[in-house]
């Protein structure tokens, strides 16, 4: 506290002070003031040392207990403004007895009661602090004011001081007693920072308010549940652990950025509104721990080597978030002093990047890698398809995200040269012209390598219709994933188009090969002599293709009953064509059932139709008996 309120760097004061003879040499003055004096002509320079003199000394400390145990603005706001006021003009009437006579026993009496003064402001300042520590939340601050506001309005405190607190009290009606008293305090904050800074006593004023200050925000961003934590120890966490720790660093960055860290932002520019330098370099060193703990988290565990599936979401989420909070980090920190904040946010943003461009490479060579051979039994989708296109329905919700961190090139799918099987390197989903857009081709380019393992798991089934059930069903239920989820969005109707259409055509091929024999054993035009030999090669035939096709599975309804219907529309008809014609010739359907031959109505073959793929049981027998209680369906 012991220095000098004005220049040093003042010449005639300078050799007074370093004089030996000079009273003023044993003071120091460890940081130059910075003040704008004009000539005072016709001042009176006692009576303005002569009133600051009763009203410093009544509050002084160290000599009245008085004003050791009582608040000066708690006590008599009308005082310590009156307070303010002889401090101001004690300033000024300082550089005018120094432009006079630099050794005159009146400026060291005033630079004296400068002294008190500056011990008694920064005793105020301190109990401001701490008493309205929970009024001055940065939650309320924030809601409240607004940086633009606190900018704009730093001269006008420059008025008078009264005209604040009449603001304040008419406004009582209409702001909550909170608010009112946040708001009394942070005028009386500034009021006391004006004078310490204009009086050259700004450190002093700022130790104080870091002090208090900086622990709002460290231990706001501790209760929001980030803690610090070394790279080590990020690498040891199980997965589960560090997600949880990722998912409250999630929620807790808005709230930090945008009340907790944006109203000490304002704060601490409306307190220290008279100086940009001493308001960027206080707001710089309260809020330089936290912002280098919140903002270097994604940075730390981007580094880390665990490769969860769930990873990759995790790093979009923490990119997504950082990206939509810039502008305003940008803004709040926009300084030189803060500088280093906005360097970590960009680091950890390429460190994001950076991971999520690995972890998607992995995920394509997991799927290249799958080193299963067999399909699922029955035909089923396989776990690898669920996987992989639950995987990218997910990752399709992050297309904005994706656009930002992967440039077009490194989107575009690998050259021809591939290891990928010609069959579907030169099919024409697999050509995308230069229009084509980046994350299209590349998401379309990873179904493309899921459906060539597929392809190369179909060809281990032992049963060519098993084959072509198995491409079908897991077409289909990407085709069905595609188009339930934003995936539809990327990939586009012509994509959609091209794979039901495959689908199609897969189903077609099982039709053909699992039920075509059945379908050829009743020949067109029936003729009642070929009957017994018709009857009794459908019978073998069909009892044969349903034995072993009803322990296949169809698990999706929609494919299921498509497919029912279309083998129900292939054999029915023409059965119930031999068997109307047949019918004809012995004279009733009493006649027609006790032949050896006839095993089947037209209506039983609806009802096997229609318990097809049932669950993927296998039926142990096929009998008429077997499905009289099922519900019957007609396919004509």
């Amino acid at each position: 506290m012991n220095r000098l309120c004005f220049n040093p760097k003042t010449p005639s004061f300078a050799k007074a002070r370093n004089s030996p003879s000079s009273p003023l040499s044993i003071t120091s003055s460890p940081t130059p003031p910075r003040l704008s004096f004009s000539d005072r002509s016709g001042f009176d320079e006692d009576s303005c040392i002569d009133e600051a003199e009763a009203l410093i000394l009544k509050w002084n400390q160290d000599t009245s207990t008085y004003a050791k145990v009582t608040s000066l603005f708690y006590e008599d706001k009308t005082e310590a403004k009156h307070y303010i006021n002889c401090v101001n003009e004690l300033h000024k009437t300082m550089h005018s007895l120094l432009s006079q006579n630099p050794s005159s026993e009146r400026l060291i009496l005033a630079h004296n009661l400068m002294q008190i003064a500056m011990k008694r402001l920064k005793k105020e300042f301190y109990q401001i602090l701490c008493m309205n520590r929970a009024h001055l939340d940065p939650e309320s601050v924030s809601a409240r004011c607004s940086r633009t506001s606190a900018n704009s309005s730093a001269s006008d405190f420059d008025d008078d001081f009264a005209a604040e607190d009449d603001d304040i009290r008419a406004a009582g009606d209409s702001i909550s007693e909170v608010e009112q008293v946040s708001s009394i305090a942070m005028a009386d904050l500034k009021l006391i920072a004006d004078c310490m800074v204009s009086s050259g006593y700004a450190k002093e004023c700022v130790s104080v308010y870091i002090t208090i200050r900086k622990s709002i925000i460290d231990e706001g961003i501790y209760r929001l549940g980030v803690e610090k934590l070394s790279s080590s120890r990020a690498s040891k966490m199980d997965w589960e652990v560090l997600d949880l720790k990722i998912k409250s660093w999630l929620e807790a960055v808005r709230i930090s950025v945008r009340t907790l860290v944006n109203g000490e932002r304002i704060l601490c520019d409306h307190v220290f509104s008279c100086s940009d330098s001493t308001r960027e370099s206080c707001f710089a060193e309260i809020s330089r721990d936290g912002a280098s703990l919140l903002f270097g988290f994604p940075e730390l565990v981007a580094k880390t080597k665990k490769s969860s599936p769930e990873k990759l979401f995790r790093v979009l989420d923490m990119h997504a978030v950082i990206s939509e909070l810039w502008p305003e980090i940008e803004s709040i920190f926009s300084s030189d002093h803060t500088s280093g904040v906005r360097s970590q946010v960009l680091a950890s943003l390429k460190r994001l990047t950076e991971s999520a461009q690995i972890l998607l490479a992995e995920f394509e060579s997991t799927i290249q890698k799958d080193s299963s051979k067999l399909p699922v039994n029955g035909g089923g989708v396989h776990s690898l398809t669920i996987r992989t296109i639950n995987y990218l329905s997910v990752l399709a919700d992050y297309v904005n995200v994706l656009a930002d961190i992967f440039p077009s090139a490194d989107w575009l799918p690998p050259p021809k040269s591939s290891s990928l099987p010609e069959s579907y390197l030169y099919s024409p989903e697999s050509d995308y012209s230069s229009s084509t857009p980046a994350l299209t081709a590349r998401v379309a380019w990873l179904i493309l390598v899921l459906l060539c393992k597929l392809d190369g798991k179909a060809k281990h089934c032992k049963d060519v219709s098993l084959s072509y059930l198995f491409l079908a069903n897991n077409l289909w239920y990407v085709v069905a994933r595609v188009q339930s989820s934003n995936l539809q969005y990327v990939l586009g109707d012509d994509w959609i188009t091209k794979h039901e259409a495959k689908a199609k055509r897969f189903v077609a091929n099982y039709e053909k090969v699992a039920w075509g024999e059945v379908v050829s054993s009743l020949p067109e035009n029936p003729v009642p002599e070929e009957a017994r030999a018709v009857f009794e090669n459908f019978n073998l035939k069909f009892e044969e293709a349903y034995r072993k096709q009803n322990s296949f599975v169809v698990a999706d309804r929609e494919l299921r009953d498509e497919i029912k219907g279309s083998i129900a529309r292939s054999i029915v008809p023409r059965y119930r064509e031999w068997y109307n014609a047949l019918l004809a010739t012995v004279g009733s359907v009493r006649d027609l059932t006790v032949t050896e031959y006839v095993t089947f109505t037209p209506e039983d073959i609806e009802n096997y139709m229609a318990n097809l793929f049932f669950f993927g049981k296998q039926s142990s027998a096929v009998s008429s008996s077997s499905v009289t209680s099922s519900p019957r369906r007609r396919w004509s």
